[in-house]
């Protein structure tokens, strides 16, 4: 019996050297669809390890945030040039959670909406605790 490396080692350049690729530019226009067709797992691996790449070794390639604006404040007060919250510390009962996500339906409290974004950008923002 045949190991897999054996099998690859075999099987692979077999595959390869039967794939119809033409010697001219012209040999291009002359493929039946069949030869096409024959095309396409091999360029899809070739794409597919090119993305993965692409992905792992571009920073550009990581989204910063869900929206994929770059923003991190998708809805909050945008109309507004700067967001800016004074709250006084004596109006805190025994400790308050305050966002720092933007991602909050309760701003400036946070709603634990940080576990989402974190779960899509893979950031670690959590929210602000202030105890009295």
């Amino acid at each position: 019996m045949q190991s897999v490396s054996q099998v690859v080692k075999t099987s692979l350049p077999n595959y390869l050297s039967s794939l119809p690729i033409p010697n001219t530019f012209g040999g291009w226009f002359q493929l039946s669809f069949k030869d096409w067709l024959a095309l396409i797992p091999p360029t899809a691996v070739v794409v597919g390890i090119g993305y993965v790449s692409y992905r792992a070794f571009c920073p550009k390639a990581h989204a910063k945030c869900k929206s994929g604006s770059g923003h991190c404040n998708d809805h909050i007060r945008k109309h507004e040039a700067k967001v800016v919250d004074m709250i006084d510390i004596e109006n805190i009962a025994d400790k308050a959670a305050f966002c720092r996500c933007w991602k909050t339906k309760n701003w400036p409290y946070c709603d634990g909406s940080h576990a989402a974004h974190n779960k899509d950008t893979g950031d670690n923002v959590g929210p602000i605790v202030f105890k009295k």
